[in-house]
């Protein structure tokens, strides 16, 4: 039987001075954050018009707990699948900010796992392919090929959250007061189940979430080769049985949040490899270690630039955006094998926009 508690090694770990959420300084400092590259978006824009004034009154607004969370702006994303983003107003962005970085983030640091490779500062999905590449050189060097992968991943993880769940978990890493009505606040921002893809806040509560999970998996069930880019993540060892325990004692653990597992997750043998971030990462027989796309990816990454250079011959895209964005993708790419695969799309990208390729990178590189 696994044991599942994990309470008291949460049980008031931190407090939150409520000033320093109120300090003008601080919001200042969260506004003119919350304020970079959003000129053109109206909320800023009316926020800016009494930026001051509007400083002080939420600061007012925070002392005596009458802040309240505005209703969210709904739309769809496409990339990399399709998503509801709920993006809040430019007054909440400011607290957000404010929140995460002079609180939440700076103290929580310290308690995330170094192989937690989500959402903070010196980490993502380059750090998590690093530490996956060190995982997966560490276990051949130790047992060639003869081991197995457990992947998983949790059933529509944001829409899923439970909040009285995270409002008690939350509850034990920051136990005053203050503290807790405004994580309140904004974890009841939404109702039913799950939190608003899309803001700060969320996105350190998701990681939290699962916080337990990383000390469980790590600490009770002794896996060493462990990492997790938020609610996908892998172990490494050499029993299949032993990681059939573990898939048991997840899933146990995973129901208590009231979360599931979804039906990608698997037992692998190690030398099949694993997908994870994108990549299709194994190593082979001579102890190379390989990271490229999957046949998916590589669909997924054509279509994206059939619609991005059919806005450009539109007109309604720029060349220059294109090419910053074509540029991101391809500096992700080279972080796996791919140099080839960026050669073929820079000749189907030219083809797609009829124009010189050396015209172009001359005016924008």
């Amino acid at each position: 039987m696994c044991d599942l508690s994990q309470k008291d090694k949460y049980k008031g770990i931190f407090t939150m001075d409520k000033d320093v959420i109120c300090d003008y300084g601080n919001l200042y400092k969260a506004y003119k954050k919350a304020k970079s590259g959003k000129k053109h978006n109206s909320s800023a824009a009316k926020f800016e018009a009494m930026s001051l004034e509007g400083l002080h009154m939420l600061k007012e607004q925070l002392e005596n707990r009458s802040y309240r969370v505005n209703p969210y702006n709904e739309f769809k994303v496409y990339e990399p699948k399709e998503r509801v983003i709920k993006s809040c107003s430019f007054k909440d962005k400011v607290v957000q900010h404010c929140l995460c970085d002079n609180i939440l983030l700076p103290r929580l640091k310290y308690e995330f796992i170094k192989t937690n490779y989500a959402g903070q500062l010196g980490k993502g999905t380059h750090f998590g392919m690093d530490c996956l590449k060190e995982h997966m050189l560490e276990f051949y060097n130790q047992h060639d090929l003869d081991g197995w992968i457990l992947k998983c991943d949790i059933t529509k993880f944001f829409y899923q959250i439970d909040h009285e769940v995270l409002k008690d978990i939350v509850d034990y890493y920051f136990d005053d007061e203050y503290t807790k009505w405004l994580n309140h606040l904004y974890i009841d921002s939404t109702d039913g189940l799950g939190l608003p893809l899309g803001n700060q806040v969320a996105q350190v509560y998701a990681l939290l979430m699962l916080n337990g999970l990383d000390l469980f998996i790590t600490g009770e069930l002794g896996i060493e080769l462990y990492g997790r880019y938020m609610d996908d993540f892998y172990l490494i060892a050499p029993s299949k049985e032993y990681l059939k325990h573990c898939l048991d004692c997840i899933n146990q653990f995973v129901a208590s949040l009231g979360l599931s597992l979804n039906g990608k997750t698997q037992i692998v043998p190690f030398k099949n490899g694993i997908l994870f971030t994108g990549f299709h990462h194994y190593v082979t027989k001579d102890g190379k270690y390989i990271r490229k796309l999957n046949g998916k990816s590589k669909r997924k990454i054509y279509k994206k630039l059939k619609i991005w250079t059919k806005l450009v011959n539109d007109g309604k895209m720029t060349e220059k955006k294109f090419y910053e964005k074509y540029g991101a993708l391809k500096n992700h790419m080279l972080h796996g094998n791919c140099v080839k695969l960026c050669h073929s799309m820079d000749v189907y990208v030219e083809q797609l926009l009829n124009k010189s390729s050396e015209i172009r990178r001359n005016k924008y590189d």
